[in-house]
């Protein structure tokens, strides 16, 4: 039996967030934050990753030979098909050219899972929990020559609507699973069929706190500004991945970000990801949750990794100041306008000077002042990183001042504070915004930082004297 040698890659060299656009990829994309791209030289590959036991080759990712491998998998094509010619190519496709376990799927019959439950419905989908007793493939155990496999316990279903009549838009977000691979981004494991509904559905990660809006509707207990930047950084540091991948996300809020605890954040919905120089603007419209969406955006303008950077502005201030973003106003082509004149959502008084000045930058009506993705990620890292810095000594004082305001209400006050008005909307849909002005920022702080009942008013008084939008009628 051949020795296993897998166990000799060099785990302080070894980076687990990888980026990795093709197998044809060369030794580093040019802004990978020094992050491992697919490894050409065979012997940096040996150091890397090891040698396999039994080609004596170099492996192409942790415990993964992808010629060994892919003879395995291609080996196994005869004993399973979904019966649909599409999907048998695709997913032959992702096990003959996989690279490390999580750029492969495998067709996974419906008996296999059990206790499905209903989860939720967002704008284009829906979702269910379920238990998988045997697990995905994480490597090749080359001692007992077998599949290694790895059960979570629970994992996810997630069915687009009508996609029994299988569309570019189902296999387009497996695809961008598959490019991006990465430990903060939900992981794809497999496709399945409902065999009652026909539907075909992604099997992925299940995060047992559900997205982060409503972790943080949930706590019981503070959570400090300190573990606030971790999660920051780590939503960061995933967003980078798919920009350096060559994509954008294009539904980035606070729903589409899942969490295991709010220390362990992943970025879902892969749905609307494309690449960056293979974008149309639709006639009929945008498709976003509308108080994140940049206000270029709005005016019908391409999407761009800028407008991403708008969008995680919102959601870093809605995770420092526990705030939903206009959750008690409608969310309506009035609200549009408003965006687009500066308005933005209120930054709690007790939010650090620096934290604040990053949102501002973010959420800024012009994109040249927005800072780039490695920017973001390369400042919230040094925050969460450095002990003693220019925001540790804001975030003492801050902490204190939250903590006891977090504590002095009860789980019904702060229900109550979270409840949302009846035509605020926060799962993707189609949005048609007419002649919007062009995006400004506000003349002063304050102003763009006018609370919702202050909008509201506004709103209610523009359309009360209809010569006041005329103009963008």
């Amino acid at each position: 039996m051949p020795e296993d040698l897998w166990d000799n890659f060099d785990s302080d060299e070894y980076q687990e967030h990888v980026t990795i656009s093709t197998i044809d990829s060369t030794t580093e994309s040019k802004d990978a934050d020094k992050r491992i791209v697919y490894i050409e030289d065979l012997e940096k590959r040996k150091q890397v990753y090891g040698i396999c036991g039994e080609c004596n080759e170099p492996g192409t990712g942790w415990k993964w030979c992808r010629p060994c491998n892919a003879k395995r998998f291609k080996e196994n094509f005869k004993n399973w098909t979904s019966e649909n010619k599409d999907i048998d190519e695709f997913i032959q496709q992702s096990q003959l050219n996989a690279v490390h376990y999580r750029n492969y799927i495998e067709w996974i019959p419906f008996e296999k899972f059990q206790n499905i439950t209903y989860i939720a419905e967002g704008g284009f989908s829906k979702v269910y929990s379920v238990e998988w007793p045997e697990g995905h493939i994480e490597y090749w155990d080359i001692e007992n020559q077998k599949w290694k496999t790895y059960n979570w316990g629970k994992y996810a279903l997630k069915s687009l609507n009508n996609s029994s009549d299988i569309c570019s838009d189902f296999l387009n977000e497996i695809k961008s699973h598959l490019q991006i691979y990465l430990y903060d981004v939900v992981s794809c494991y497999g496709i399945t069929q409902d065999p009652v509904t026909k539907e075909y559905t992604m099997v992925l990660r299940y995060c047992d706190d559900g997205n982060l809006r409503n972790c943080l509707n949930k706590a019981e207990n503070y959570i400090d500004y300190e573990s606030k930047i971790n999660t920051l950084q780590q939503i960061a540091r995933g967003l980078l991945d798919i920009h350096n991948s060559g994509l954008i996300h294009k539904d980035f809020h606070s729903g589409n970000i899942l969490v295991k605890g709010i220390d362990a954040p992943f970025i879902s919905d892969l749905g609307l990801c494309q690449p960056v120089n293979k974008q149309t603007v639709k006639e009929e419209g945008i498709y976003g949750v509308l108080p994140y969406m940049a206000p270029e955006v709005l005016r019908g303008h391409q999407y761009t990794k800028a407008a991403d950077i708008y969008s995680f502005g919102i959601i870093i201030n809605e995770l420092l100041s526990e705030e939903i973003p206009f959750n008690d106003i409608p969310h309506d082509q009035f609200l549009a306008i408003k965006i687009c004149s500066g308005l933005r959502p209120n930054i709690s008084k007790d939010v650090p000077k620096l934290l604040a000045e990053l949102i501002i930058k973010c959420w800024d009506a012009e994109i040249k002042n927005r800072p780039t993705t490695k920017e973001l990620y390369e400042t919230l890292k040094k925050w969460h990183e450095e002990e003693n810095n220019e925001l540790t000594s804001q975030i003492g004082k801050y902490n204190e001042i939250r903590r006891k305001n977090f504590e002095s209400k009860t789980s019904e006050d702060r229900t109550i504070n979270i409840r949302t008005h009846s035509q605020a909307i926060y799962t993707s849909r189609l949005l048609n915004f007419k002649n919007l002005p062009k995006p400004v920022n506000s003349s002063n702080l304050s102003s763009c930082q006018l609370n919702s009942a202050d909008a509201k008013y506004a709103i209610q008084s523009t359309s009360a004297n209809p010569s006041n939008f005329s103009s963008i009628r």
